[in-house]
């Protein structure tokens, strides 16, 4: 426990006018009163910086003993102690003469109304809430430090002909430390009371005139540190005015609050031109017959507002009034109310942030069940058409047609959620190759090519007269380009334009799709790419989507190394994407023989196997595989699917995951050890498709994994794959 003491004053006689410097430069008594040692260590070291004698005692009885004695600039008292307490020794001590107006701020780490208003009836000047936010303690300790040395020359420049003056000055000051410490405590309560951040900014701005300035400037700065918008105040004639304000760009107000944005430190101006031809109001808050900015500004202070390591905005402080400057007390304030509204202003848009994602998620979600819901309607009509007209054959093949479309935009909406599942996660794996740039484009156009004749649109395509080639997974760029296609065929009315064309530029090479389309308003051309955002939402969504379609081109063109940017000049003006992609060395060009296509082999009937327990997916499953001529069986859970086979003796085996009873791994596990099926296929069919899945059916025994709903092409192709005798021996 450290107990320093400075030099003894008692009895000692006015100093001369030489030594008054000497005094102004001693140390000030700072007493810390807590029971517990810890935490007496951890203010010791929060407030070692400032210079001063920091003394601890553990006790209230300690505290009022030493008092006796010596004289403190500040006294942190815990509330909560053994024996006397925090308010039963604060009141002890405001009961002497000597201490009666020495500063306490209570340290607890609770405080109700009860509790404060008993606090501050015996005089406390601030309460400080455990755990201590550092900054502020030590601003609030600065202050009165500062407090107590200017009360300290007063007394050492007094004389014993002037004892009543210096009393009177004395109580001033007193007077004076109670009035700063209630500003600050109104400061804290208006700048936190709110989580709007214009709430903030006009309590920030009208705490501090003309408390501590004449004219309060509160800058907001956005994520790129440009500056968002400006809330004034001042004053004319003993009256404050509010306003948001621009601020004129080149002038030296403008070009002060820049540099405080860019270096994060503290600024003072002097001598500066008229402030208001600075600035141009934007919402006056000003009677008619008051004249907008009356004041010149002479002096000016600006306080970055630094939150988690961010500059969030700038506090301009400026003097008008002729005399007045910013003494050293002013500032520390000043730098107190900007510590506290950098916080506040983090915190609202923190808060803000949060609440636009959750509404975005509410959005997201509702158009997810929108979207899943549209393709349903036609499918179930098409199935009463079927029923309606079973030997129609126009009429039959029209709702093929239908439900063929509607399902593969159900895989479309699926796929597009899980690729971005993958790739926020890190789960995605690109299978990287030289890759020609026109074979991204044509790959591209192939695919998007049914969806822009769908609307009627005119594309037109520029790719390369020559090689580009470029690192990458051929199948995701090529998605990446036909999401862009899509995007511009969606968002165009019937008839539209639509061109793609690519070109090498200074090693990259830039693929650009434009259309003649509804544009993009300006502030949404940068979080457009942002996970289920969309520029234009109607209630009709006959556009369709989920807002996912350019993440998932913004994420694959970032994982191969490139960027992607989107320009418009406005609603109705038509829409520009560019994709930038870095350019790989080039490769010889491979000469194919034309003429020689491959011919997949015919695929010999096969015994198969079909485990599904749902039953309308199993029947379906049969019925395709029997067109084909396959014999086939079905089992609708594992137990059954395991006397099923080894009586069957089936060359290949369907085998869903999901089963009851026994799930298909467990099932697969005991195909392997008969010897009926030992030699099987066991191909798996899931609705999960992630590396880990399928990793996990291979430790099963599986031979191949398929992804629910099943195409028709994959499985014949995979069928094929298959030796005819394989498995049925």
């Amino acid at each position: 426990m450290n107990n320093t003491t400075p030099r003894a004053r008692r009895g000692q006689p006015a100093p001369s006018v030489e030594t008054v410097e000497d005094i102004s430069n001693d140390k000030a008594n700072i007493l810390i009163v807590d029971d517990r040692p810890d935490k007496l260590v951890v203010f010791r070291t929060l407030l070692e910086e400032l210079e001063q004698n920091i003394i601890t005692l553990q006790s209230g009885d300690e505290a009022l003993r030493w008092l006796l004695e010596e004289e403190a600039a500040v006294i942190l008292l815990d509330v909560n102690m053994p024996g006397i307490d925090g308010l039963e020794t604060a009141a002890m001590i405001r009961a002497r003469k000597k201490s009666a107006h020495t500063p306490i701020i209570f340290i607890t780490s609770y405080a109700d109304e009860i509790h404060t208003a008993r606090g501050y009836s015996l005089g406390a000047v601030d309460y400080i809430l455990a755990p201590v936010i550092p900054g502020i303690l030590r601003s609030k300790v600065k202050v009165f430090v500062q407090l107590f040395h200017l009360t300290q020359q007063i007394k050492y420049q007094a004389n014993q002909r002037i004892a009543l003056a210096q009393e009177q000055a004395a109580r001033a000051i007193a007077e004076e430390s109670t009035r700063r410490a209630t500003f600050l405590a109104e400061a804290s309560k208006v700048i936190s009371s709110s989580l709007d951040v214009d709430a903030v900014l006009k309590g920030a701005t009208r705490l501090t005139v003309p408390f501590l300035a004449d004219m309060s400037l509160l800058t907001l700065v956005d994520e790129n540190g440009q500056m968002q918008r400006n809330e004034l105040a001042w004053t004319t004639e003993s009256q404050l005015h509010t306003s948001a304000v621009d601020i004129v760009a080149g002038s030296t107000l403008a070009q002060a609050v820049e540099r405080a944005i860019a270096s994060g430190e503290v600024g003072l101006l002097s001598n500066l031109e008229p402030i208001r031809g600075s600035l141009s109001l934007t919402r006056a808050e000003v009677t008619s017959e008051t004249q907008a900015m009356d004041f010149s500004c002479r002096q000016l202070t600006l306080l970055p507002l630094k939150a988690r390591g961010r500059t969030r905005g700038v506090l301009s402080l400026g003097l008008g009034t002729v005399g007045r400057r910013f003494e050293s007390m002013h500032l520390t304030m000043a730098e107190d109310i900007a510590s506290r509204a950098a916080i506040a202003i983090d915190n609202c848009l923190l808060y803000r942030a949060i609440r636009t994602a959750d509404q975005r998620k509410n959005e997201f979600l509702a158009m997810l069940a929108h979207e899943l819901r549209n393709p349903l309607a036609p499918i179930l009509n098409s199935v009463e058409v079927m029923r309606a007209f079973p030997s129609d054959e126009n009429k039959l093949e029209w709702a093929r047609d239908v439900i063929d479309r509607q399902l593969h935009q159900l895989v479309r909406l699926v796929d597009d959620l899980l690729d971005v599942s993958r790739i926020t996660r890190g789960k995605i794996h690109l299978k990287m190759e030289r890759v020609d740039v026109r074979s991204i484009i044509s790959a591209a156009v192939e695919t998007s090519r049914p969806l822009i004749e769908f609307y009627g649109h005119e594309l037109s395509i520029s790719p390369p007269s020559t090689p580009i080639w470029v690192n990458g997974d051929v199948a995701r760029l090529s998605q990446t380009i036909s999401n862009l296609l899509n995007n511009s065929a969606k968002f165009t009315e019937q008839g539209g334009r639509i061109s793609l064309e690519a070109e090498a530029l200074g090693g990259q090479v830039v693929f650009r799709i434009r259309d003649t389309g509804i544009g993009i308003p300006h502030d949404m051309l940068v979080s457009i790419f942002e996970l289920f955002t969309q520029a234009h939402q109607t209630l009709d969504r006959t556009q369709g989507g989920l807002g996912i379609g350019l993440t998932l081109v913004r994420q694959l063109v970032e994982l191969h190394g490139g960027s992607v940017q989107a320009f418009s000049a406005g609603p109705g003006r038509g829409s520009e994407f560019s994709v930038r992609l870095p350019i790989a060395a080039a490769v010889p060009e491979m000469k194919v023989q034309a003429g020689k296509a491959v011919r997949m082999r015919e695929i010999a009937p096969r015994r198969i196997l079909v485990v599904e327990d749902n039953i309308n997916s199993a029947e379906m499953l049969v019925a395709l595989l029997q067109i084909d001529g396959h014999e086939v069986q079905v089992a609708h859970d594992g137990p059954i699917a395991v006397e099923t086979a080894r009586a069957f003796r089936p060359g290949v085996v369907l085998l869903d995951i999901g089963l009851p009873k026994m799930d298909g791994f467990e099932v697969a596990r005991h195909l392997r050890s008969f010897a009926e099926t030992r030699e099987a296929t066991l191909i798996a069919v899931s609705g999960y498709g992630q590396d880990a899945d399928r990793q996990r059916s291979k430790d099963a025994g599986f031979d191949h994994h398929l992804v629910k709903p099943v195409d028709r092409k994959t499985l014949t192709s995979l069928l094929a794959s298959c030796s005819p005798d394989q498995g049925t021996g």
